[in-house]
């Protein structure tokens, strides 16, 4: 049997950014199954100002970032567009295939995160599309579905129930680990399983 570990995201997070980085420097052989959700909507549910908001918050954010990514030899570069509206990009998340989505959650963290791209551009969306064989009308009108819609407010509130407050979070034995710093937390206890 494969090992699992849920990961739930959000593309407007850095540090979730590295979590992925991380993931694909350092998860060899564990399947990890990517879960979106909308940050934004979590916070309102737990009544959480986000970090972007209080000013101190957001430049030590910037500079741990830019620390805890030159330790992992990640290339980051904060976004000069932070932040912006992530919901259909989450959403296309959604309406992807399994290798198109690979490809997509790489492409987009790498636009937003490595080459201060804005992700909300369309003309970055159109580019991030043709690299995975999409057409941007095709995405937009999946995306708008009611069913998507529906399915990424279901996730958000999953992770609510689920005493998830923010990302990204690994879940591993219905047990919560927080922050990209608890990814070798989340790797001893599935590993304690075992």
């Amino acid at each position: 049997m494969t090992k699992s570990i849920d990961f739930y995201f959000d593309f407007i997070s850095p540090y979730t950014y590295i979590g992925h980085k991380r993931i694909k420097n350092e998860g060899n052989g564990i399947n990890f199954i990517y879960k979106p959700i909308l940050l934004g909507g979590l916070h309102k549910l737990w009544n959480i100002t986000p970090q972007a908001f209080i000013e101190p918050k957001k430049q030590f954010m910037i500079m741990d970032c830019e620390m805890v990514s030159k330790k992992f030899k990640i290339e980051f570069k904060f976004n000069s567009n932070f932040p912006i509206n992530t919901i259909n990009l989450m959403r296309g998340c959604l309406v992807l295939n399994n290798e198109q989505l690979k490809k997509y959650i790489n492409l987009i963290f790498d636009a937003y995160w490595k080459n201060n791209e804005n992700i909300s551009d369309e003309r970055v969306l159109t580019k991030v599309l043709a690299e995975i064989e999409m057409d941007i009308s095709e995405f937009t009108k999946k995306t708008e579905e009611i069913e998507v819609k529906e399915k990424l407010k279901k996730l958000t509130n999953e992770a609510f129930k689920m005493n998830i407050f923010g990302a990204p979070t690994y879940v591993v034995n219905n047990k919560n680990f927080w922050g990209q710093d608890r990814f070798e937390y989340a790797l001893e206890e599935l590993n304690s399983t075992s």
